[in-house]
C-alpha cells in the first residue's frame, strides 16, 4: 500500500512538472521520460527474460523514422518531394515513402513495424537456440548494419543527417508551449500505461514462465514448454515499446537521426537499466532519468568527459551493485526487518 501510494505521488508530482519547471528543463523531462519506455522493454527482456539486447536503439530509430517521414511530407504538394531528395536529384516520391502521407498509417507504422521487426529477428535467431553474448552481439551487429545502411541511403533517409525541420506535427505547431504541454501528458500518459502493462504482463502465466526460461531454460522446455513464442513475443513488445519511444523523441527534438540509435546509443541503454536495476520496472525509469540528466549535465560541463563517466558508473554498478539503485533501495529497507526478526545470537 506504501508503495502504491509513493508512486501515485510522484505521478501527481509529474503531471504537474509544467506548472513548476522551466521549459528546458520540462523538455527534457518529457524526453527522457520518452525514452522510459523504451527502458521498460529492456527490463521486461533482460530482467525477466534473461535476454541482453545491445540494439533496442534499430527499433527506437524505426518508430522516429515512421513519423518523422509523415512530418517530411505533412507540409509538401502532391508532386513535391521533401528536401534533401531534391538535392540529391531524386523528383519522384519513393512508392514506400507515398502511404506515410496519411498520418494514421504512420502512427501504426512507428508500432508495428518496430515490432515485427523484433519479431522476425527474436523467430529467426532464438529458434536456432542463439542466446547469451552471442545473441548480444548479433543484436550490436544489426545497430551497427542499419545506420550503416541508412546513412548509405541518403536520397531516401537524409544519410548522416537524417530528417529534421519539421515545424507543426498532425495539426499541431511544435513551437506552441501549448503543443508542449500536450506532448509531455501524452508522453506521461504512455509511461503510465507501459508500467501498469508491462507489470501485468510480467505478473501473468506468460510472465512467470518467461521467469522461469530466465533460470533454467532446458528445465521449462523438460517441463512441457516451447520456450520460442515465449522469448519471441517478449521481444517483439520490446521493440513495440522501443518504437513508441523514437515516435515521441523525433516529436520533442523534431529530428531523427542514425546517431540516435547507433552502436553507442543502445550500449547506453542497457546502461540507463543496469544502472536503475534490470529486475524493477520503477529501477527502469529512475535509471534512464538520473543517467540521461547526468549526461545533460556533464555534457555542458565537461563535453568530452561523458563516455568516460558512464562507462566508470556501468562497471561501479556491475561490480558493486547488481541490482541498481532500486535493488539497493530495498536491501536497505529490509536490513532492519531482518535484524528484528533475527535471534540475538544470530546477529553476533
Amino acid at each position: 500500500m506504501r508503495r502504491e501510494l509513493g508512486l501515485a505521488l510522484l505521478l501527481v508530482a509529474a503531471a504537474c512538472a509544467p506548472l513548476y519547471l522551466p521549459p528546458y528543463e520540462l523538455s527534457l523531462l518529457g524526453r527522457f521520460l520518452a525514452l522510459a519506455v523504451l527502458a521498460m522493454g529492456i527490463s521486461l527482456i533482460w530482467g525477466t527474460g534473461g535476454v541482453l539486447s545491445l540494439g533496442q536503439g534499430v527499433f527506437f530509430g524505426l518508430g522516429g523514422y515512421a513519423i518523422a517521414m509523415h512530418l517530411k511530407l505533412a507540409g509538401l504538394a502532391p508532386a513535391e518531394v521533401p528536401d534533401f531528395m531534391q538535392w540529391t536529384g531524386l523528383n519522384t516520391l519513393p512508392w514506400w515513402w507515398v502511404p506515410f502521407r496519411n498520418p494514421a498509417f504512420a502512427i501504426a507504422a512507428a508500432l508495428v513495424v518496430p515490432g515485427a521487426a523484433a519479431a522476425v529477428l527474436a523467430y529467426l535467431v532464438f529458434r536456432r537456440r542463439v542466446s547469451g553474448p552471442y545473441f548480444a552481439i548479433i543484436t550490436q551487429a544489426l545497430a551497427l548494419a542499419a545506420t550503416t545502411f541508412i546513412i548509405s541511403q541518403q536520397q531516401f533517409t537524409g544519410g548522416f543527417n537524417g530528417l529534421t525541420g519539421f515545424s507543426s506535427a498532425f495539426g499541431f505547431s511544435l513551437g506552441d508551449q501549448r503543443t508542449q504541454f500536450g506532448l509531455y501528458w501524452l508522453t506521461l500518459g504512455i509511461v503510465a500505461v507501459t508500467f501498469v502493462g508491462v507489470r501485468a504482463l510480467q505478473g501473468s502465466l506468460f510472465g512467470k514462465v518467461l521467469l522461469a526460461v530466465r533460470d533454467g531454460e532446458n528445465r521449462v522446455r523438460f517441463l512441457g514448454y516451447d520456450s520460442l513464442p515465449f522469448k519471441v513475443i517478449a521481444f517483439a513488445v520490446a521493440g513495440v515499446l522501443a518504437g513508441v519511444a523514437g515516435a515521441l523523441v523525433t516529436l520533442d527534438l523534431g529530428v531523427i537521426s542514425p546517431a540516435m540509435f547507433g552502436v553507442v546509443p543502445s550500449i547506453e541503454m542497457v546502461i540507463w537499466v543496469a544502472v536503475g536495476g534490470r529486475n524493477s520496472l520503477l529501477g527502469a525509469i529512475v535509471g534512464t532519468l538520473i543517467v540521461n540528466f547526468g549526461k545533460d549535465w556533464i555534457s555542458s560541463v565537461f563535453p568530452d568527459l561523458w563516455l568516460y563517466v558512464v562507462g566508470a558508473v556501468f562497471v561501479l554498478v556491475v561490480t558493486v551493485a547488481p541490482q541498481g539503485i532500486v535493488g539497493l533501495m530495498r536491501l536497505r529497507a529490509r536490513s532492519p526487518r531482518l535484524r528484528r526478526a533475527t535471534p540475538p545470537a544470530l546477529v553476533e
